[in-house]
């Protein structure tokens, strides 16, 4: 079992509130740590649940609209300047404002499914306790910018810092990937937020699905797909 680090213990307070009442549509959101695989099993869960007769929105954040897509850019990339760890909270919040408002809650009023690449629970494991501004403050301003709106069901990949590491930074061809401006920061910070995640989900466990990631593409698939069974209305999933 994962100790807990130095810090994590921030998120003692973190609220047990019960998501809000939300509609046909059922609302995903993948976590973990960068390199756990979260982009590819939120897009192997859609094409499924798409063969399924589902209709489904893939998105991600920071992202998913415009002026989403901009901010990620100044939050992410390198060469922006200093970027301090409020402006950085404020900016994914931003981002996520604009994101549940012109996107999310409009598909799950029409009845989509809607799988999420990171929301609020990667804020306050990253600025939370990564960069130590706390994660009552940070859920406060994520409350404000979501209006509350919480997932049906979030789906935490564990990684160690180290196996993350080395998936996000060789690809498939062994080349050398650059990292961004969050991946770069030592393991220290990203056994920080691992424990800040696995904190999370054990204060709210009708909520998470935690799989260990190391255990391969398919079968964190088959999981995610065997864990989803009677979970969603409509044509079986």
């Amino acid at each position: 079992m994962t100790s807990v680090a130095p810090g994590a213990d921030r998120l003692v307070a973190v609220s047990d509130a019960q998501p809000e009442t939300q509609n046909a549509g059922r609302f995903i959101v993948f976590e973990g740590g960068d390199g756990a695989g979260k982009s590819t099993q939120a897009a192997l869960l859609a094409e499924a649940l798409r063969g399924n007769g589902h209709a489904v929105l893939l998105t991600r954040e920071p992202g998913g609209t415009q002026i989403g897509e901009k901010l990620r850019a100044l939050v992410l990339d390198h060469g922006q300047g200093t970027v301090d760890a409020r402006t950085e909270a404020l900016m994914y919040a931003a981002a996520r404002a604009a994101h549940v408002e012109q996107v999310i809650r409009p598909a799950l009023a029409a009845g989509t499914m809607v799988i999420c690449d990171r929301f609020v629970d990667s804020s306050l494991a990253y600025q939370g306790v990564g960069r130590a501004l706390g994660v009552d403050a940070v859920r406060s301003i994520n409350d404000f910018a979501t209006g509350g709106l919480s997932p049906d069901l979030t789906v935490l990949l564990d990684v160690s810092p180290a196996d993350g590491r080395s998936r996000r930074t060789v690809g498939a061809d062994g080349a050398t990937l650059a990292e961004d401006r969050l991946e770069s920061e030592p393991d220290e910070f990203h056994l920080r937020i691992r424990d800040a995640f696995l904190l999370l989900a054990s204060r709210n466990p009708q909520r998470y699905l935690v799989l260990d990631a190391s255990t391969g593409v398919s079968a964190l698939a088959a999981a995610i797909d065997a864990a989803l069974e009677g979970f969603l209305d409509g044509p079986e999933a």
